[in-house]
């Protein structure tokens, strides 16, 4: 079993054989940090999966009857009881796509497409990466970016 540890800005990781153990640091924005690495150890493909605590989320919502996407931003401390995506290209940019659960301090929860979150405690991930490249496309009669294996 060969280990690394790696460093970036917002966050540290550890590689063992060819999954990484990821932390994001406190207050960072998740799909930012994530993005940045995912770019700076150039995964093209893979899985994510994570958990960790946020002070504020946007979520969006896919209406798929006006084919929009419906935004809402949540102002409070949540814990983060599952975020779970994938990394593909979208015109040529390493994309994360990532759903996340939300659990409230009245144990409620909210879900959703993670479009932004920041950090306020911790956020802990684990990236299983893909020899490949996935890449994915509009696709006009569902109105969202579908894989295109023939890309």
């Amino acid at each position: 079993m060969e280990a690394q540890n790696l460093k970036g800005n917002n966050w540290s990781a550890r590689k063992v054989d060819h999954i990484y153990i990821v932390s994001l640091k406190n207050h960072s924005n998740i799909v930012e940090t994530l993005t940045d690495f995912v770019q700076n150890q150039n995964i093209r493909a893979g899985e994510v999966t994570g958990i960790g605590a946020v002070r504020e989320a946007t979520l969006r919502f896919f209406n798929p009857s006006t084919k929009k996407y419906v935004d809402k931003t949540f102002k409070e401390q949540m814990e983060v009881s599952n975020i779970s995506g994938n990394v593909s290209e979208i015109e040529d940019k390493l994309t994360l796509h990532l759903h996340i659960t939300l659990g409230r301090e009245d144990y409620t929860a909210l879900a959703g497409h993670l479009l932004e979150a920041e950090i306020q405690g911790a956020a802990e991930f684990i990236f299983y990466p893909l020899n490949t490249r996935v890449i994915k496309i509009k696709n006009e009669d569902a109105g969202i970016n579908l894989y295109d294996f023939e890309k």
